[in-house]
């Protein structure tokens, strides 16, 4: 029997505010532990959790990016558990009434694009870490990260390859990024995902019982996951076997989930309304004043960029990928030049370098100034498309602008024509045998004379030139 996969991730993306959800103390990354709390967020009896507004402004944004119905009220709830690291006894939530819901978000797969609902979308405080000692049986508790503000983003199970759910992944993540409400690290935890996975029989309608992964901390865990879970739900199946609904643990070292424990339900959680916390209710003016403020989003940034830059499709969505590049990318082209030729300087010498050194694109040692002066300086002749890479190596490594190093270096291109006549007849002079061979019919041979003329001219000469020239005396 034939099996498809029916998948749908629950994503939790941490917010870049500077405080907590519910208190004032620092959400900043790597602090000593357990210096960034206060009574509030450890839980101690009469406190009062207060509302961080920047929180509900940052998940606003990411529901009107992703198309959500927005709640105009809503409530905190208690999702009650046990847990070391969850001070309080329950974790401060959203249930019955979450602040957006209904959204959608459009990837691309296999060069078709796809649909993926959002069910909802709400606000929660993160747990604390716990930090197992690798020598003796001991844990110790981390409450830096209690109460950190999380939004977590609920996908329909529309989802139905493990590589639909890695392009849904990196979307939401690049529009995380260009709201810049969260950093999307993955490796870090700022950006988590647990992903609920089941098979049916293909064209079926019934949903088939589903297992929850968990520990999916990259983009590639993700998807080698899903590949081995639905292997493992096939297998049993097809062996006549039942699903256990459970919670999987993923172990990457040995590429296979584990059972972990039996899979919640709501009710386990005994939800109910915090009696600390007053409904939130949003007014369309706050909504509108959100919706101005917007950033272009991936997708008007990539349909500009194919319309009013001409590029394709490939380029524009590799552009696009990041907004930091993107604006790159829109600096260089405000030089006027050519912009498949930006694009190509771009995706290939400097992603490619960037690559090799472990940067970013914010850290790249070439400007975009200095970029798009060297896609000037081979549109006007003065370099050829050689030189050019012997500039770009020589910009990377020293930050200076292309015109000093060409100028320094003596490296302006040949343009007289009397100067590249002159060479061409000396390489053809010593090279007989060649030109009675390619005037047999070998013309082939032509990329040869080609290069002898530029490595006697230590690649100064204007390749255009070079080739009229030796076709006009080789054909004449």
């Amino acid at each position: 029997m034939a099996f498809e996969p029916v998948i749908g991730l629950e994503v939790h993306a941490q917010l870049k505010t500077q405080t907590k959800i519910f208190c004032g103390c620092s959400t900043a990354f790597g602090a000593p532990p357990n210096t960034h709390v206060c009574p509030v967020c450890l839980g101690m009896p009469g406190v009062l959790p207060v509302l961080n507004k920047k929180v509900v402004e940052y998940t606003l944004r990411m529901a009107l990016a992703t198309h959500c119905t927005i709640g105009r009220e809503s409530r905190f709830a208690r999702k009650n558990y046990f847990y070391p690291d969850l001070p309080k006894g329950y974790q401060i939530s959203q249930y019955e009434l979450p602040i957006a819901e209904h959204g959608f978000v459009d990837i691309d797969t296999d060069g078709h694009q796809k649909r993926i609902g959002i069910t909802r979308i709400h606000m929660e405080e993160d747990a604390g870490k716990l930090v197992h000692d690798p020598d003796r049986p001991v844990s110790r508790v981390d409450f830096n990260r209690t109460g950190v503000p999380l939004m977590e983003i609920v996908s329909e199970p529309d989802l139905r390859s493990p590589e639909e759910a890695g392009a849904y992944l990196r979307k939401l993540r690049t529009i995380l990024r260009y709201l810049e409400i969260s950093d999307g690290n993955m490796e870090e935890g700022s950006f988590r995902c647990d992903a609920n996975v089941s098979i049916r029989p293909q064209g079926s309608g019934v949903l088939g019982t589903r297992t929850e992964l968990k520990n999916l901390n990259s983009f590639k865990h993700v998807e080698n996951a899903l590949h081995f879970e639905i292997r493992r739900q096939q297998v049993i199946l097809g062996e006549g076997g039942e699903i256990v609904q459970e919670t999987r643990l993923w172990d990457p070292e040995k590429n296979r989930t584990l059972s972990m424990r039996g899979k919640e339900e709501a009710h386990d959680y005994r939800y109910f309304p915090d009696p600390d916390l007053l409904p939130l209710v949003i007014d369309d003016h706050w909504i509108e004043q959100v919706r101005r403020e917007l950033p272009e989003l991936p997708d008007e940034k990539r349909q500009r960029f194919i319309s009013e830059y001409q590029l394709p499709s490939y380029d524009a969505d590799l552009l696009t990928s990041s907004r930091e590049l993107a604006e790159y990318f829109e600096e260089c082209a405000e030089s006027g030049r050519d912009a498949k030729q930006i694009s190509n300087w771009i995706m290939g010498p400097l992603l490619g370098l960037l690559n090799a050194e472990g940067k970013t694109i914010a850290a790249s040692p070439i400007s975009p100034q200095n970029l798009a002066e060297l896609v000037r300086l081979i549109d006007e002749d003065i370099i050829s498309g050689k030189i050019a890479k012997t500039v770009f190596d020589e910009m990377a490594r020293t930050g200076a602008s292309p015109e000093k190093i060409v100028e320094e270096k003596g490296l302006v291109q040949v343009t007289d024509t009397a100067a590249i006549e002159t060479v061409v007849d000396q390489v053809l002079a010593g090279s007989q045998k060649e030109v009675e061979a390619y005037r047999g019919g070998k013309t082939k041979l032509l990329g040869f004379f080609v290069g002898q003329v530029m490595k006697e001219t230590r690649g100064k000469a204007n390749p255009k030139l070079v080739n009229d020239i030796l076709r006009k005396k080789l054909d004449g």
